[in-house]
């Protein structure tokens, strides 16, 4: 019974860690040590196959996490890679297939929404130990220690990238202008914009494009 009793705190314990900090798992090494745990947890309670059932359910739901977040890694690292210049690419397109942002979406509410579609999108890729890399990296640097074990905030920093090229694209829509009224419109629209992210509580697309 005390077995028991210990067994289902140390399952909830792996449950709650394999789902906040998945990343703990990635090597070989840990996931080793935690499939021994497991096993051996599954030997307190052979009678019947609940635990069997919630450690299956957990190891899937971590390698699920894991392969989800390799994934978007994998798209992320194809963005960061450096590209040509991009001013060559602009003056070879003709002036026609050059569009601006209105002849692709001209009402304000579906673009804030859309934005904030991405931002959903980056922020369910940001977990506890993103911002615990950074605490962590900033006491050692407090401490004056060097640590060459810091893992890269990736995350983090495509969510910070997706900020900054939301900027870079609004001044771009506007600055492309050559005629004052339309770059006027322009200025409206994406006034508009920002004011529609701030009515669904999009405030990092409204800062973007303040």
């Amino acid at each position: 019974a005390k077995l028991k009793s210990f067994a289902a705190k140390i399952i909830q314990l792996l449950k709650e860690w394999t789902e906040t900090f998945p990343y703990d798992f990635q090597d070989e090494k840990s996931m080793k040590e935690l499939k021994e745990i497991a096993h051996r947890i599954t030997q307190c309670d052979e009678e019947n196959g609940t635990v069997k059932k919630i450690i299956s359910q957990m190891t899937q739901n971590l390698l699920m996490a894991l392969s989800a977040r390799s994934q978007y890694q994998e798209i992320r690292d194809k963005f960061r890679q450096p590209v040509t210049d991009k001013g060559t690419i602009l003056k070879t397109k003709p002036q026609s297939t050059q569009k601006d942002i209105l002849s692709v979406c001209c009402d304000p509410l579906i673009l804030a929404q859309q934005l904030t579609y991405i931002e959903l999108e980056r922020v369910s890729n940001i977990y506890p130990e993103d911002l615990m890399q950074i605490v962590s990296h900033m006491d050692s640097l407090d401490n004056h220690k060097c640590r060459s074990d810091v893992t890269k905030t990736y995350n983090l920093e495509a969510y910070d990238n997706w900020f900054n090229c939301l900027s870079m694209l609004v001044a771009t829509e506007i600055c492309r202008i050559v005629k004052k009224k339309q770059r006027t419109r322009m200025v409206e629209f994406f006034i508009d914009v920002a004011r529609e992210c701030f009515n669904i509580g999009n405030f990092n697309s409204m800062m973007a494009i303040i």
